[in-house]
């Protein structure tokens, strides 16, 4: 049996429909869905159970010993949250008592880290799992500090000799966009923000920049493909003998430029970029630049190689934004 929490998120529900592919399972989803449409994620999907968080323990007890393995996705993702109490409670908190349960029960626990412990990238963007080099990195906002909170208390209590699961891995996810992120609203992908638009006669509208050092559309991101992602985790779910601290990107920083020509490109339209000015409440803790150091993953032994952005975007637009279904999900 496996548990994902966060299964029918953006990133969740990829996995899910990646391990049913497979035929891995039974698979349980650990989510809260709303009154929106973040259902139709998993609306596909045959589940062997659909909990709340608060129905999470009392199922893992009732089963442990039959859960290979539980993949943490489920957080409160959005960097503008500002409920710091809300934010740790949910990805530091619950966190924390499921690596303590899984080191308990001797189940592997493969967890979401984020990009955003990075901060504004001043300090690199080395996954190194050291304490005094987690120690060095200064997140920017709540989001990014209760995931870099954690990494640390996880890498004191393993410096400490603390009990571990048999095999753990964070992954620290960059700038991730592909199906299936519908229902996370202003914290969609850009690529999903700006389709509508192109395909109204709009023009792509960026950031301009208010450093000197960067061009207008200048700043740059690490996008990696979803499809990548999932592939990251199923191989670990292939090597029960890997565990760590791993950057997931692609090893190679574009400019939002870069994507929107990209994107006109896949709509097959001609390339309109427009800028408009940094909004206040990001001035001073905006990413100029994040790129993913992946050579812990490759010394790991994750050889695949990562889908180039124009190659990602091409296959984004052409099997799921131009082609909208109710119950879209990475193919």
């Amino acid at each position: 049996m496996l548990v994902v929490t966060g299964g029918a998120g953006f990133i969740g529900s990829n996995l899910v429909a990646a391990l049913e592919r497979r035929g891995l399972g039974p698979i349980v989803v650990c989510d809260r869905l709303g009154s929106e449409n973040k259902w139709r994620n998993i609306a596909k999907r045959a589940l062997w159970d659909l909990l709340t968080p608060e129905a999470l323990f009392p199922f893992l007890e009732r089963h442990a010993g039959e859960i290979a393995a539980v993949f943490h996705l489920g957080a409160i993702s959005a960097t503008t949250e500002t409920d710091a109490d809300a934010v740790v409670a949910n990805n530091f908190r619950l966190s924390l008592d499921l690596w303590e349960w899984c080191a308990r029960s001797e189940t592997r626990f493969i967890y979401a880290s984020s990009a955003a412990t990075y901060g504004d990238g001043s300090a690199g963007f080395d996954d190194d799992p050291r304490p005094e080099s987690l120690a060095s990195l200064r997140p920017l906002n709540p989001y990014g500090w209760s995931k870099h909170l954690f990494d640390r208390r996880i890498a004191q209590g393993l410096a400490l000799g603390g009990r571990r699961p048999p095999q753990w891995a964070g992954l620290k996810f960059f700038n991730v966009y592909g199906p299936n992120e519908g229902h996370k609203g202003d914290m969609r992908s850009v690529v999903a923000k700006l389709y509508p638009q192109l395909v109204a006669g709009e023009p792509a509208r960026l950031f301009a920049s208010d450093r000197p050092d960067y061009a207008d559309g200048g700043q740059v991101r690490d996008f990696v493909w979803v499809g990548d992602c999932v592939d990251v985790m199923l191989w670990l779910h292939d090597h029960p003998e890997v565990s760590g601290l791993f950057n997931l990107g692609t090893g190679q920083a574009r400019s939002w430029n870069d994507l929107a020509t990209a994107l006109f490109a896949a709509a097959g339209l001609p390339n309109r970029i427009e800028y408009v000015p940094m909004p206040p409440h990001l001035l001073g803790k905006y990413q100029y630049f994040t790129e993913a150091r992946m050579d812990r993953l490759r010394a790991a032994g994750y050889d695949r190689p990562f889908t180039s952005l124009e190659d990602g975007v091409g296959r984004y637009v052409r099997d799921h934004l131009a082609t909208p279904t109710l119950t879209s999900e990475l193919t």
